[in-house]
């Protein structure tokens, strides 16, 4: 088969452009969570999402909008959890993450008859994607990319420090907590498409490369959104081709992309210039 001869099939096609829309999402999310310092919340997310959607299938309910509702509601609780204990953001979001492991392999134990259903959501496959999903991820990116442009002086203040941003009458905790939903709606979103036990990597991985290539948070959004978009469609053709995991080679190649940035760190050249 030719290379354009993929541009001929309508699933090759959404999977394509699911990859443009989920790199642009998870590229910018993830520099959110980068800044914040909340690196584990991704992990807790995806894994709520995934419990959500093994509840789903166990229930029989739409398995996506039951790993929406498990993803929002665990990132609604990160703040509440660590006042409550006192305890560090990390820590309340550890604690969420081992619950909804937890209860992900439960449900999974519990399951007989969705084996294939159960390995999709963990695994992902691109290569599946309908229609509604890319429009469901048409409107999330809109909204993610409006919430930017609204709020945009407010999620700097609170990238920065949430404590300075609330001193200087910034309505933190919204802001927050909205940030919060949207990623929880992007997450869940791709959990099918993408998987969850990889869209964590595909969150981390490209804002950790733009951090290496930028001091500027406007510009590490489009670098971390280019790295997971290039990501996205590089992987969609080397597995079409050679029949590989759509997303263990998606993943891999972002971890390529990473070290290739580290090459060209401007934080590294930075540091040896200022201690040798």
């Amino acid at each position: 088969m030719e290379f354009l001869d993929f541009f001929n099939y309508s699933f090759f096609n959404r999977a394509l452009i699911m990859s443009i829309l989920g790199g642009i999402s998870c590229g910018i999310i993830g520099v959110w969570i980068l800044l914040l310092n909340i690196p584990f919340i991704g992990v807790a997310m995806s894994h709520a999402a995934f419990a959500g959607a093994m509840t789903g299938l166990l229930l029989g309910i739409n398995p996506v909008l039951c790993g929406f509702i498990f993803c929002v509601t665990s990132a609604l609780f990160i703040d509440p959890v660590a006042e409550k204990t006192k305890l560090h953001n990390n820590i309340s979001i550890s604690l969420l993450f081992s619950f909804m492991l937890g209860i992900a392999f439960l449900f999974i134990g519990m399951l007989k008859d969705y084996r294939a259903e159960v390995l999709g959501f963990m695994w992902g496959n691109i290569l599946t994607a309908s229609w509604n999903d890319v429009i469901l991820s048409t409107a999330a990116v809109i909204i993610l990319i409006s919430f930017i442009i609204i709020f945009h002086k407010g999620i700097l203040a609170i990238l920065f420090n949430r404590e300075i941003a609330r001193a200087c009458g910034i309505p933190e905790k919204l802001i927050f907590y909205v940030l919060l939903i949207i990623s929880s709606t992007v997450v869940s979103l791709h959990l099918h498409s993408i998987g969850g036990l990889l869209i964590y990597s595909l969150i981390a991985i490209p804002s950790a490369s733009a951090y290496q290539l930028t001091y500027r948070t406007g510009t590490m959004y489009v670098i971390s959104s280019l790295i997971a978009v290039i990501s996205c469609i590089a992987g969609l053709f080397i597995s079409s081709v050679t029949a590989l995991p759509v997303g263990a080679t998606i993943i891999l190649i972002s971890c390529v992309l990473f070290l290739t940035s580290v090459l060209f760190s401007k934080k590294r050249n930075y540091e040896k210039k200022t201690f040798f």
